[in-house]
């Protein structure tokens, strides 16, 4: 299962690369930043489930910057996990109220500095999860860089409640992103319910109910070692 979905990450980061539409800073070894993501995050903007929203948990990777830009300027509030949820209180609360520099606060470094760090339990109930991804497939599966903390992410949120079965999930794309068939995935793997490109706008039916929470046994060691939240959780 790892090795298939490692061939797949780097064929798709292979492909972007070799078409030219991985930005800055690249596209290997991480959630690629792609050519049109801004327009990307604009037309997620002009869906239903996006205008409804009023707190999102998004990921901080390169390419949705501007999806958490896009929220904080339309008064939404916003969290995103610490990378690598290393720090016990391990999300950052991004209140546009509470900021002086949007744009600053949307990348990781401002998230960082201006953000609230809180404790995953005083998590509120998120309207939208939007969620980078390496690979998407039409049926919502999806694959990530490898680290296995956006699963876990998602699964903290569905062992604490503020993340449902009615959650939506998105994830902006680029094109050569969205991938003919089915992609390979575990009980812990979370799928996506809107995949949004510069261009179109794919919504999978949920085959299968979502991960309803934290899989002991498919934590690894560097996880359980890592996440202090786990332990305060009762978790690890």
């Amino acid at each position: 299962m790892t090795d298939r979905k490692q061939s797949i990450r780097d064929r798709i980061w292979t492909l972007m690369e070799e078409r030219g539409v991985a930005a800055f800073p690249g596209a290997r070894g991480r959630i690629p930043n792609f050519v049109g993501a801004l327009a990307a995050a604009d037309r997620l903007a002009t869906l239903e489930e996006w205008r409804r929203a009023r707190v999102i948990k998004c990921n901080p990777d390169a390419p949705q910057c501007y999806v958490r830009l896009r929220a904080l300027r339309e008064g939404k509030v916003v969290y995103m996990a610490v990378p690598r949820l290393r720090e016990a209180r391990c999300f950052w609360e991004l209140d546009p109220r509470r900021l002086r520099d949007l744009r600053a606060a949307a990348s990781i470094g401002g998230a960082a500095k201006m953000g609230r760090a809180i404790d995953p339990r005083d998590l509120p109930h998120i309207d939208l999860v939007v969620a980078g991804s390496v690979a998407v497939a039409r049926n919502g599966g999806r694959v990530g860089k490898g680290g296995g903390y956006s699963d876990l992410e998602f699964a903290l949120g569905r062992a604490l409640g503020c993340i449902d079965e009615r959650t939506p999930v998105g994830t902006t794309v680029h094109p050569l992103q969205v991938v003919r068939g089915t992609l390979p995935e575990t009980d812990h793997d979370f799928r996506v319910d809107l995949i949004v490109t510069p261009e179109r706008v794919l919504r999978p039916r949920r085959s299968r109910p979502q991960p309803g929470g934290i899989i002991p046994e498919h934590l690894t060691d560097d996880i359980r070692e890592n996440v202090p939240a786990l332990r305060v959780l009762g978790f690890s």
